[in-house]
């Protein structure tokens, strides 16, 4: 136990190191770890989604909807946002009810199918749909909030090691990537 003197030095009293301060200082690094590891999941899956919802427009001919979907009214694009939620609300249930059921990996890889789609649409659809959604008061207030936290989150994880270890990766990825289909 470490010990240190107490006031000016000159009383004769000694003061233990807290303990407390330590394990605040390591949860703090854990948390951000966590932190890090959290948003560069949701940006490398944000990214991929979005490229992939780039790439199918392209090829399955839907550049004339995008551009219908993009000049809808407020309220047709929150219906238009809605029903890839619709869409996808099935497969979650038949997710939970396969967990229910014992069906674990199952139940499991459904959910994460669910969630990658659910993502890869209502990301497409609100990135061709956000200014007329953002129109909506309670719609606003929540994208303000989460891009908000989203941002904070980001400014507190970007100097961690973890964090830019994933960059690194990112971006070999990346390069590997274009190279390849640059190949093909």
């Amino acid at each position: 136990m470490e010990l240190h003197y107490a006031g000016s030095g000159k009383c004769g009293a000694y003061k233990p190191e807290k303990p407390h301060r330590k394990i605040k200082t390591i949860m703090k690094k854990l948390l951000l770890s966590l932190l890090a590891i959290i948003l560069i999941i949701e940006e490398w899956l944000w990214d991929g989604l979005s490229a992939l919802g780039h790439w199918l427009a392209y090829h399955l001919g839907l550049a004339r909807f995008e551009l219908w979907l993009a000049q809808t009214s407020p309220y047709q694009a929150l219906i238009a946002i809605s029903i890839p939620i619709l869409l996808v609300t099935p497969l979650n249930i038949a997710a939970f009810w396969l967990l229910a059921n014992g069906l674990i990996l199952q139940g499991i890889g459904l959910e994460i199918i669910a969630k990658l789609l659910g993502t890869l649409f209502v990301a497409r659809f609100f990135t061709l749909t956000k200014q007329q959604l953002l129109t909506f008061r309670l719609i606003a207030s929540v994208y303000n909030t989460v891009t908000y936290w989203l941002r904070w989150a980001h400014e507190k994880i970007i100097e961690t090691a973890v964090y830019q270890w994933a960059k690194a990766i990112k971006v070999r990825a990346k390069a590997t990537l274009a190279a390849w289909f640059k190949k093909s």
